[in-house]
């Protein structure tokens, strides 16, 4: 990969193979510099990729020990970034537990980055590594992702930055960020895919038995909790009997009357009380709900559209695919146990097959 160019080919008999170094800081995480080991640190020529030449460097090589506890030694310094043709820096200045405050990187860190990115390098980050670009400037003006668990202290640290937490990577030309842990597989792949083709990410797909492309976002992977109410808030009843009627009528006039409120002043109160307005407090419960019935229950997506107050698999879908980033089917499939999967296939295959007996015509007795 020299200097960025889009859609770059291999072919066999490349004179020189294309130098891909790993930037190591604290608290770098194992998982993440096995992914960089697993894509670059094979010779895989045979299925359209270069053999690169990889390697991981430091601002002070040797012993470093990695946020499990494991000892590695690193051989390079940052000399090596100046003939790097892709640099990728995986999770930084962090550990594992709450997100806490990320360690910003050295000058001569900076320096080398600044460096090699006015040569035409790619620079990728995943989860944390992001701040290291950020300290650099690397990121403002762009869109940039992270760690869903980083993405606000991201943003607060660094105001000129578009910060996107829902999505897997993004790609801003010579700068491509990626989000927390096994993002890293996405991203490496999206970037061998937009150099080397669709054909020789898929293949590297299979050889490291992952999908090529996954559905959806990290949106489907956040927990989001709902907004409730203080003990002592009227409102706190009409929501726990909000939750128990999700499949009703819970449009602003309906919910007022409840509470013998104008529908004015109890939008107002609602907003007040729970910092969100009543339509989006009754649109989180409600995904909240299905969530719940597609990962632990077998019943059909178009059963849990109607018992969460959704009406038809083709409304929970839209919202579905809008708030998560996948169908509901996507997402059972992702998030439900084994066992309740096939519980509901067995319950599709036996309607289906009532159904079929239903509309033989009947047999009578001679």
């Amino acid at each position: 990969m020299p200097p960025y160019v889009e859609n770059l080919p291999y072919a066999p008999g490349m004179e020189s193979a294309p130098i891909v170094s790993g930037l190591m800081g604290p608290g770098n995480g194992g998982f993440g510099i096995g992914v960089l080991a697993e894509v670059y640190g094979y010779d895989r020529r045979d299925i359209g990729i270069p053999a690169f030449d990889f390697a991981l460097v430091s601002e002070k090589p040797g012993p470093t020990r990695l946020d499990t506890g494991i000892l590695i030694t690193i051989e390079h310094g940052l000399d090596r970034l100046a003939a790097s043709d892709v640099i990728q820096i995986p999770s930084w200045g962090c550990g594992p537990g709450p997100v806490g405050p990320v360690a910003p990187p050295s000058p001569a860190v900076i320096e080398a980055l600044l460096t090699a990115y006015a040569r035409g390098a790619i620079i990728a980050t995943h989860c944390s590594g992001a701040f290291v670009l950020g300290h650099a400037g690397l990121l403002d003006g762009r869109r940039a992702t992270t760690h869903w668990g980083f993405a606000d202290l991201l943003a607060e640290t660094f105001p000129l930055v578009t910060v996107d937490s829902d999505v897997l990577y993004v790609d801003e030309g010579q700068i491509v960020t990626g989000a927390g842990t096994a993002s890293g597989i996405d991203l490496c792949l999206y970037l061998i895919r937009r150099e080397y083709g669709a054909k020789a990410a898929n293949a590297l797909a299979r050889t490291m038995v992952v999908p090529p492309h996954r559905d959806g976002g990290q949106a489907q992977f956040i927990a989001t909790p709902v907004a409730s109410c203080a003990g002592d808030d009227p409102l706190r009843g009409l929501l726990q009997w909000m939750r128990a009627h999700l499949d009703e009528d819970l449009s602003v006039p309906v919910l007022a009357r409840r509470v013998l409120m104008s529908p004015r002043s109890f939008a107002r109160h609602f907003r007040a009380a729970t910092g969100t307005t009543p339509h989006a407090w009754v649109l989180a419960q409600r995904l909240a709900a299905a969530e719940h019935l597609l990962e632990s229950g077998i019943d059909s997506v178009e059963h849990i559209a109607r018992a969460v107050g959704f009406g038809t698999a083709a409304g929970m879908r839209e919202q579905f695919v809008r708030r998560r980033g996948v169908s509901p089917q996507a997402y059972r499939r992702t998030f439900a146990s084994r066992d309740a999967i096939r519980a509901a296939e067995r319950a599709r295959t036996l309607v289906g097959a009532d159904a079929r007996l239903l509309s033989e015509p009947a047999i009578l007795a001679g």
